[in-house]
């Protein structure tokens, strides 16, 4: 890894230690734009306190990332505990990083945690999200979603939870498809699969929290070229508010399963277009829903 590339891991992961408290994304955010705004330089050499104080930063805060940076003893034990685990990473300067993460734009995922093939993230992909309890129909909309991204050579994108996930990742596999599984909790505990790549942010070692599946929403929404909603909550829950968050910022197109209910018709309302089983035949003609007069 170059030093750009281990420098993103310093800041922003824990590094398996509990007690460790990286930089939060807003943090990042906020160096990121202050050495956009320096001249090269004054941040030649070594990262000081200094440098930082230049850069804008009270002296507790410069010492603070400094110390994040120095750490250099535990980033090594971390390297080698990833790599006996079969765990690589990418960050937004490594090669292969994937090239819609820019579309979060200024909260791109500093740190990728991968346990499988990592080409797949630079694989035509589709995105499936929905409720972990599903109806009926709903459900064979899911894993018609996954059989069609196999059958069309798509990667499908999922976030491997109960219901509409783990009912389409399951279909797209037994179908002979590629799946990438961009999971919240401990990574080095998912057994690896064929075809199947995990994926998790800041750290393989972390456990599940709200706010990581709530970032995890916006990844899936941005890596999949189009994005399916087999089922939602009307005015509730992550996949509700995904879509809802994906149709403001126009990460991809929002693909719902017209199965009349009240969550379906109000996405569709706010720009989501409504599709039937038939719809999944070519991936390639959908087009999104027109949401402007001309």
């Amino acid at each position: 890894m170059t030093g750009a590339e281990l420098g993103y891991l310093l800041l922003c992961s824990s590094l398996g230690e509990p007690d460790r408290k990286p930089m939060t994304l807003p943090q990042l955010r906020t160096l990121r734009r202050l050495v956009r705004q320096a001249k090269p330089e004054s941040l030649a050499g070594d990262v000081t306190p200094e440098h930082l104080m230049f850069l804008g930063y009270e002296a507790a805060q410069a010492q603070r990332i400094a110390n994040l940076l120095s750490q250099e003893a535990s980033l090594r034990r971390y390297l080698k505990m990833a790599q006996r685990l079969g765990i690589t990473f990418l960050t937004p300067v490594s090669p292969g990083y994937p090239s819609r993460f820019s579309l979060l734009e200024p909260d791109i995922p500093p740190v990728l945690c991968l346990k499988g093939d990592a080409a797949l993230l630079s694989t035509p992909s589709v995105a499936l999200v929905g409720n972990r309890e599903l109806l009926e129909n709903n459900l064979h909309f899911a894993q018609e979603v996954g059989r069609q991204a196999a059958k069309q050579g798509y990667t499908l994108v999922s976030g491997g939870a109960k219901g509409a996930d783990l009912a389409a990742q399951e279909a797209c596999l037994e179908a002979g498809g590629r799946v990438v599984c961009i999971v919240t909790d401990q990574l080095y505990q998912h057994k690896e699969r064929k075809n199947l790549l995990l994926c998790s942010e800041i750290g393989f070692d972390l456990s599940f929290s709200p706010q990581r599946a709530l970032h995890r929403n916006k990844l899936i929404h941005a890596l999949g070229e189009k994005t399916f909603v087999a089922q939602a909550h009307l005015g509730q829950g992550g996949t509700w508010e995904g879509a809802l968050e994906n149709l403001k910022n126009g990460w991809s197109p929002v693909f719902v399963f017209d199965d009349q209910s009240a969550a379906a018709k109000s996405l569709v309302l706010r720009g989501a277009k409504g599709v039937v089983l038939a719809d999944l035949k070519e991936f390639g003609k959908l087009s999104p829903a027109q949401t402007a007069l001309f």
